[in-house]
């Protein structure tokens, strides 16, 4: 059976999970808070897209998209942006372009969805090849600005402070 990507069913949490836990087991620059990330994200009704790889049954990637919240200079909040993350592919299935798929795949329905745009923390050697770009005028405190990237989908980037959920304070 071929690969197939679709969204997330609840009979996927913990499949997603352990994904999750394998992907990240091995990886530089991680807390290892990514599962309790997707799972708080789950439980407040914060994960607005949830997509899954699958192969022959099995669930070997996925892809969260959580709301932001940016903030301007005014202390107003501009919403319609999300942020991309965590990511996840089983380790012998890295470098396969399944997460990558996994991204382009959220992003477009994302755009479809009339979103303004979405914002990732990572690599940006990886994240740029997306569309995502540093920018001057939006910034995530504490957090060095090249690692930090938005896309637009629709308008501009903002100007502001961005503030992920809560719940990427899960542990």
């Amino acid at each position: 059976m071929p690969l197939q990507f679709r969204h997330e069913t609840p009979d996927d949490a913990a499949a997603i999970e352990a994904v999750t836990v394998a992907a990240f087991a091995e990886a530089p620059h991680t807390s290892h808070t990514e599962q309790f990330i997707v799972r708080s994200l789950r439980v407040n009704n914060e994960l607005t897209l949830s997509l899954v790889a699958e192969e022959q049954g099995q669930v070997i990637g996925h892809v969260a998209l959580s709301p932001i919240t940016i903030t301007d200079g005014h202390g107003n909040e501009i919403l319609g942006w999300y942020g991309l993350g965590p990511i996840s592919v089983l380790p012998a299935r890295q470098g396969q372009g399944i997460g990558s798929r996994l991204i382009k795949l959220a992003l477009a329905e994302l755009g479809s969805q009339r979103a303004l745009g979405c914002v990732v923390l990572g690599e940006p050697a990886y994240y740029m090849r997306f569309g995502f770009q540093p920018h001057t005028g939006l910034q995530l405190p504490d957090v060095p600005p090249a690692y930090f990237m938005a896309l637009a989908l629709h308008g501009p980037v903002p100007v502001g402070t961005a503030r992920y959920s809560d719940a990427f304070n899960a542990a």
